[in-house]
């Protein structure tokens, strides 16, 4: 594939990481608490409600781009060790050697498929989970498998969350998927998306939780409506998603 760093005009810390013409990743060297894509401040928002405030966690992400969250992160909860899982090694080391990343153990980046690596961590080990990784402009096939969540309820502990980005056309088809393996193996699922997404007007991202907790809506719905999003949990997120068309 092919990858290019460009300058956002502007603003002179702002770059971001194209992946194959598509823009994949924000990067602010004057502040990593600053997420330029609003799709990342979702997911920082729905961490930031269901893990106590301030406390170090134990994450891994699933996708690593230009490790924006990564770096997000380590500043607003100091002590959290990370790890990165990119498949493609030379992104992996390209990032690595040229921008500003917390050290390992704060963040490690290993070169591998994700579906494998989540297996490789202990049970109830993990506090976050963040899947956000493609091919094209799906997710991959592995990631989405009931081998997938199995590996990802397993890893995480009790009051872990796993979070997911979904790129979703009008017909809900991957979102429904997403949603239905997720409600088997957690007690609670929510999405956040702009309002025109949960209308199936037309195709982009939704982001998932899924916890054993309960998730605060309200407290998520307070946070994202910054940036005109929404949030959809329970009977209210089914009822967007329309019949099963298959169920995991």
């Amino acid at each position: 594939g092919t990858a290019s760093f460009d300058a956002v005009p502007g603003d002179p810390h702002a770059y971001v990481l194209t992946l194959n013409g598509v823009p994949s990743s924000p990067y602010h060297a004057g502040d990593p608490r600053i997420l330029d894509f609003e799709y990342l401040r979702w997911i920082a928002h729905l961490t930031a409600t269901a893990l106590p405030a301030g406390r170090s966690v134990r994450a891994v992400h699933i996708g690593g781009a230009a490790c924006a969250l990564p770096r997000h992160l380590d500043a607003v909860r100091p002590g959290s060790r990370q790890t990165v899982v990119e498949i493609d090694q030379a992104l992996a080391e390209w990032v690595r050697a040229n921008l500003d990343l917390p050290r390992s153990p704060a963040l490690a980046i290993r070169a591998a498929d994700g579906a494998e690596e989540i297996t490789r961590f202990r049970p109830d080990s993990l506090d976050l989970i963040v899947r956000d990784a493609f091919a094209g402009d799906a997710t991959p096939g592995s990631l989405a498998s009931p081998a997938w969540f199995d590996a990802v309820r397993t890893a995480l502990g009790p009051h872990g969350v796993y979070i997911a980005n979904v790129a979703d056309d009008a017909d809900r088809t991957a979102l429904r998927a997403e949603v239905d393996a997720l409600r088997t193996r957690f007690a609670h699922v929510l999405a956040v998306a702009e309002p025109t997404q949960f209308r199936r007007r037309r195709r982009g991202n939704v982001v998932v939780a899924a916890t054993h907790d309960p998730i605060d809506a309200h407290a998520v719905e307070a946070a994202v409506r910054g940036d005109g999003a929404s949030v959809r949990s329970g009977a209210g997120l089914l009822s967007h998603l329309g019949p099963a068309h298959s169920r995991r």
